[in-house]
């Protein structure tokens, strides 16, 4: 593994995106805990992505527009869904000190759901890990299982950092009403406009 593929994968990782936005939400509305389940999530929802690129299916996403839009627009009701679960009053990242306990499982599939539903990850992973293998490599699948373990593993670490971030900032949001509000439509508007700008890409 290269200091490139280091510092790139870094980068990559710490560009605000759903799985972003879906910790920093549990970070604020439920606490520490559930954001590490969160940043657990979105960590696996990685690794279809990972094993597409790895055994060569992503290529189906890139050659096939059907299978593409398919995945697609998936990804696209699921992200209107979490808008709409964000702005309904005691959705499930409502911001509020007393919130029903959420079962860790449910913050797990969530965000492994946002990865999964995203067709653009694995052509990412196809795209972005053959770079960093030696052409000359007889095996070359090794080289990018590893690839593809320490990415995860850096999005699991700087995840969970968000998500830590995050829930320091919760009691000053919660004792702030006009901040949560804020916060919940802006949630809400962020990832509703990931939603539409996945729906009108094309690749």
């Amino acid at each position: 593994m290269s200091l490139e593929y280091l510092l790139t994968s870094i980068v990559v990782v710490l560009l605000p995106g759903t799985g972003v936005l879906y910790t920093l939400a549990v970070g604020l509305g439920r606490g520490f805990k559930l954001s590490v389940a969160a940043a657990f999530g979105c960590t696996l929802g990685i690794l279809p992505a990972a094993l597409a690129s790895i055994v060569g299916l992503a290529a189906i996403l890139h050659t096939s527009a059907l299978a593409f839009q398919i995945v697609k627009y998936l990804g696209v009701a699921y992200l209107f869904y979490m808008a709409w679960s964000i702005l309904r009053e005691g959705g499930a990242l409502s911001v509020d000190e007393h919130n029903e306990p959420t079962a860790a499982r449910h913050v797990v599939v969530t965000g492994m759901l946002l990865n999964v539903l995203n067709p653009k990850l694995s052509l990412f992973f196809l795209a972005f890990l053959p770079q960093f293998v030696p052409a000359n490599l007889a095996n070359p699948t090794p080289q990018l299982v590893l690839l593809a373990a320490i990415f995860m593993l850096l999005t699991f670490v700087i995840f969970v950092g968000y998500g830590a971030t995050a829930s320091l900032a919760r009691k000053f949001v919660i004792s702030r009403p006009r901040v949560m509000t804020w916060l919940r439509g802006s949630f809400a508007a962020t990832f509703g406009f990931l939603g539409l700008r996945l729906a009108l890409s094309e690749r």
